[in-house]
């Protein structure tokens, strides 16, 4: 293990149906061998302690639905705008304190709604030569699949689609990861990540983690 030289804030909670403690728990020991000491955070009170987020190189979020104040919205935008990078997957970070738009702005995307169920579809890399996806191959994944709303300044980095069905008249081609820069700040988001063991794809755990790094100071 290499020594301490950067700080992960890891702050979850919210619905417990994304299982927060489970699946951050996932990432923790990698964040620790990758040299950054953690802390970990279940208020998103958090987000109000400048000082604490100035001295922060990594925010990991996994905080689904919920409510975010004013001050505290305020605080994560500036603490990323000034290069603290943000990191999150699924609903955590995408349906995260829905009408905010400050956040919505920071992120990129929001959730829109799923297929019923969980599904399985494929996951196109158009990311060439990122560090992100870099030797990496389509992948297929059986979780659930997001539509959402999406900023088209991200760099997408993984797509798939979402066949015609319904009110839909043609075939969608939605980002699925993408990397954006706020201000100073990395993002990386991921749409994939309902449940524990979607991280047992070795793609997915793969593109979780090199994103993870990616946004970090």
């Amino acid at each position: 293990m290499t020594e301490s030289v950067r700080k992960a804030l890891v702050v979850r909670g919210g619905w417990e149906g994304h299982s927060p403690v489970e699946i951050t728990g996932l990432f923790l020991p990698f964040l620790q061998d990758q040299g950054f000491a953690v802390e970990i955070s279940d208020s998103l009170d958090v987000y109000t302690d400048d000082a604490l987020l100035a001295g922060t190189d990594l925010v990991v979020q996994c905080w689904t639905m919920g409510a975010i104040t004013p001050e505290q919205s305020r605080g994560l935008s500036a603490a990323v705008r000034a290069g603290t990078g943000f990191a999150g997957w699924h609903g955590g970070v995408l349906d995260s304190f829905r009408g905010d738009l400050d956040y919505a702005q920071l992120t990129g995307g929001q959730f829109l709604m799923h297929p019923p169920g969980f599904v399985d579809y494929t996951v196109e890399l158009t990311g060439d030569g990122h560090a992100i996806t870099a030797g990496l191959k389509d992948f297929a994944v059986h979780t659930e699949h997001y539509f959402m709303s999406t900023d088209p300044a991200s760099q997408v980095l993984a797509t798939s689609v979402f066949p015609a069905a319904g009110d839909r008249p043609q075939d969608v081609v939605m980002p699925q990861v993408w990397t954006r820069t706020h201000g100073a700040g990395r993002v990386f988001v991921s749409a994939i990540g309902h449940k524990a063991d979607d991280f047992d794809v070795p793609e997915v755990r793969a593109i979780t983690e090199r994103g993870l790094l990616w946004a970090s100071r």
